[in-house]
């Protein structure tokens, strides 16, 4: 469908890409990876043409829609998210404009017998199949559907877009370019301003979609539900892998592997081969052999091993000061903007050493309730540090705060205190800055390479408390998890916001949902909110089919013999029963495949169980017996509502 031909592009000496060369073809979901700053971001420009190679070409046929999501977009202001939604349909806004018009024509006109009369039902019956065929009856049921999906309430369709923050405006774009189902999307790092609810819909969407998907993503989960194909950038040039991500880390150390022993032989080959060159050269009779292995190894195609991009950072954050035992205390917290209450009345305590996730939906109030325990924004009610508590506080935008024409060296020792002045170039080579980059203007650095300026600055002074909002966003997957490392190993207290299920996994030992202007307090990491929730909804579903089946059976009471009534109660308490004995085992079941999918979360466990073909003959067992089991579940629950 996409062709990439041998496509080359420099900037500023340094060489992007390296004559790379594949196809996009349709179906296929394509997951970029790859350090900060290798390409990913400029690949997607280019493949939208909104950015030209020094040479090779991009080769897309005629009439290939492609939408494109970038990572920062501008705004135009002046209509409702329903409108603004609306213009994704502009083929057949722009028939329904014709169709209104002679539709208004065939209203005025008297002249029923003329033949400009006759062409003007034609036409709008032309205009009316194309309309009906194009979907257009249908459009504001799309809308509907797409919107709810990414978070807008039918409250949020008729407000005006300048009403909402920077992150809602993008789910807006978005919600836009999923409507116009291009042939071809394009998507950098859709996650970013997502909650873990939509991230989870969009998953869903993508696995539905038909057309073609290249994306850019941090998030592994997310990459696993959403691609079936692997495009490493790395080094100016790309390995192509027809594997999910979590797949393409195995395939990739499978054919290193193999390079490497290849090369052993083709080094071992060549060694003997030159040995036999400098024996017979100087020999008359031989010569002739000598000059037939020297052309020979001229022709000999040299295997190169592909370099692994190694560079990573290493970092810890400095030991937490001593405090109190408390480390915050919240009462009474309340927050309004404009007459609309997001927060009411927050009660909460963060004990020292405590770690926890603030999650939910967006606009919720996570992000307001961390910019008042700051003391950034105004509120009601009464926060309170403990003890001696150094607070260290990481934006959810927070590269944006930093000075475009300020170099990364000047930027941190700008920030640094006398006690780490001294560590400064330490501290920025921990986060890959090193030589030459440290004069880079923040201006020409990638969303990365800026969030690690910004982490960077966090280290230069010791905390007890962090709070952080939203950190992984434009972090690649290697950052996220020596940061989320780091974090496990801070002996502080933390508070973070995070929508990103892998690296939130075994990262906090409680979880606040926040939702209608409350919190909710678990106990656990992600995994176990996530799980609690779907077996709170559980029991809601079987509280409500048990109300309808008591309202039923009181009107079946009413109509049926003693002994009709007698067998149905005895057929009702086999299912009950038959339905408790399957939801045991599903929960049983799941809570074992969560203990399984959380050992497979850990690099280094799944690395130890890659090899192990019982293990994963096991695991799909078990997954294919669960799904067996819901689907006998249902089938008893539809028996019971029949029979009630």
């Amino acid at each position: 469908m996409v062709s990439v031909n041998n496509l080359s592009l420099y900037f500023g000496g340094q060489s992007i890409f390296k004559e790379i060369s594949f196809m996009v073809n349709k179906g296929d979901k394509i997951g970029l990876t790859g350090k900060n700053g290798a390409g990913k971001s400029t690949l997607l420009r280019i493949l939208a043409q909104d950015q030209s190679p020094n040479s090779g070409n991009v080769s897309i046929p005629n009439g290939i829609i492609i939408g494109y999501l970038k990572q920062d977009l501008d705004f135009e202001d002046g209509r409702t998210v329903l409108e603004e939604a609306q213009t994704a349909f502009e083929y057949l806004n722009d028939i329904e404009v014709r169709m209104n018009k002679a539709n208004k024509d065939l209203t005025e006109r008297t002249d029923y017998e003329s033949q400009e009369y006759l062409d003007i039902i034609t036409e709008f019956n032309t205009l009316e199949e194309r309309f009906r065929m194009g979907g257009g009856h249908d459009t504001l049921a799309e809308i509907s559907q797409v919107l709810s999906g990414l978070g807008f309430s039918q409250y949020d369709f008729n407000r005006q877009t300048t009403e909402f923050s920077g992150g809602w405006r993008m789910r807006i774009e978005l919600a836009k370019i999923l409507l116009k189902k291009p042939d071809l999307l394009l998507l950098d790092e859709p996650t970013n301003h997502l909650d873990i609810e939509s991230i989870i819909w969009l998953e869903r969407w993508l696995s539905n979609y038909s057309g073609a998907v290249v994306l850019v993503s941090h998030d592994r989960l997310f990459l696993d539900v959403s691609t079936n194909r692997t495009i490493e950038v790395a080094f100016s040039k790309i390995n192509d892998y027809k594997a999910s991500y979590t797949k393409y880390l195995t395939l990739r150390e499978d054919r290193v592997e193999k390079q490497i022993q290849a090369k052993k032989n083709q080094d071992k080959y060549i060694q003997e081969t030159k040995e036999l060159i400098n024996k017979f050269r100087a020999k008359k009779n031989k010569a002739a052999f000598a000059q037939t292995l020297i052309k020979k190894l001229d022709k000999l195609e040299i295997i190169n091993v592909e370099q692994e991009d190694v560079a990573r950072m290493q970092f810890s954050f400095p030991p937490a000061p001593h405090s109190g035992k408390m480390s915050l205390i919240i009462e009474d917290a309340s927050k309004e903007y404009s007459g609309l209450k997001v927060l009411d009345k927050i009660n909460l305590e963060i004990v020292k050493g405590d770690k926890v996730a603030f999650v939910g939906k967006n606009g919720e109030g996570k992000s307001t309730l961390a910019k008042m325990i700051v003391d950034e924004i105004t509120y009601e009610g009464k926060i309170q540090q403990g003890h001696q508590v150094k607070l260290g506080y990481y934006a959810q935008n927070q590269a944006e705060f930093l000075d475009e024409n300020l170099t990364v060296l000047e930027t941190i020792e700008q920030a640094a205190t006398e006690e780490s002045a001294g560590k400064v170039r330490s501290i920025l080579g921990s986060f890959l800055f090193s030589n030459d980059s440290v004069s880079k203007k923040i201006k020409v650095l990638s969303g990365g390479e800026r969030a690690r300026v910004s982490l960077c600055k966090l280290l230069l002074e010791p905390y007890n408390l962090l709070i952080m909002d939203e950190p992984t966003n434009h972090l690649d997957i290697t950052s996220k998890e020596l940061l989320k490392k780091a974090l496990n190993n801070y002996d502080g207290s933390l508070i973070i916001v995070s929508h990103d299920r892998e690296f939130l996994q075994g990262l906090t030992k409680k979880v606040y949902e926040f939702k209608n202007q409350n919190i909710k307090e678990y106990i656990g990491d992600i995994d176990t909110f996530l799980s609690e929730k779907d077996l709170e909804n559980f029991k809601q579903l079987e509280s409500s089919q048990k109300d309808q089946k008591n309202i039923k059976q009181d009107k079946s009471d009413e109509r049926s013999s003693f002994k009709e009534n007698k067998n149905q109660k005895k057929q009702v308490k086999q299912l009950q029963n038959k339905i408790s004995k399957l939801e045991k085992k599903i929960e049983e079941l799941d809570k074992s495949q969560k203990e399984v999918d959380m050992q497979l979360s850990d690099p280094e466990k799944f690395k130890e169980l890659s090899s192990n073909q019982e293990f994963f003959d096991k695991y799909d067992k078990n997954l294919k017996e669960k799904q067996k089991l819901e689907l006998e579940w249902e089938k008893t629950i539809d028996e019971l509502e029949n029979i009630s």
